[in-house]
């Protein structure tokens, strides 16, 4: 899988490569993570973005429980990399802290996905350098009424059939 964006640039994301969900509380934020990670395969990248407190957390130990996770997920802001164990192992990554694209290459991240392992990477997106070329890109923002509003937005065939297998799973 290239690491680097300007290697291969995905094309311009159409109508069908996003979905937008409203979660009014912290419970369908998980839900809905929940929901994500029943689908994820091995090798599937997810990036989240959002303000602090919007919930990136919340979203993966959802994710974490849809993927057979036991026990709590807390964000990894301070160890940069929590891994957990589940039908794939999950490794959920807070780039926050972090200055460059050269310090985001040094942790192989890329390579975890590779061998099979699930990536969810809070602030993805403060690196552009280093985003791989098909992932799905979650962000939540914050409604004063309506609680969060998470669009998915998929760059990649592989994000695409993951996106369109999430909207299937909504309507039933």
């Amino acid at each position: 899988m290239p690491r680097n964006a300007s290697q291969t640039q995905p094309a311009p994301a159409s109508p069908a490569d996003t979905l937008t969900v409203e979660l009014p509380t912290a419970a369908a934020t998980s839900r809905l993570g929940a929901q994500l990670g029943r689908l994820l395969q091995p090798g599937d990248v997810l990036g989240l973005d959002g303000p602090l407190g919007a919930g990136k957390t919340c979203l993966v130990g959802g994710l974490a429980r849809g993927l057979g996770v036991q026990g709590p997920v807390t964000s990894p802001t301070f160890t940069l990399v929590n891994q957990h164990a589940g039908r794939l192992t999950l490794y959920h990554v807070d780039l926050y802290r972090l200055n460059s694209a050269q310090e985001v290459d040094e942790l192989g991240l890329w390579e975890s996905a590779e061998a099979g392992g699930v990536m969810a990477v809070e602030w993805l997106s403060r690196f552009p350098d280093t985003l791989p070329p098909d992932r799905l890109q979650l962000e939540l923002r914050l409604h004063p009424v309506r609680g969060r509003i998470l669009t998915l937005t998929a760059s990649g065939e592989r994000s695409r059939q993951r996106l369109a297998e999430l909207a299937k799973a909504r309507r039933t």
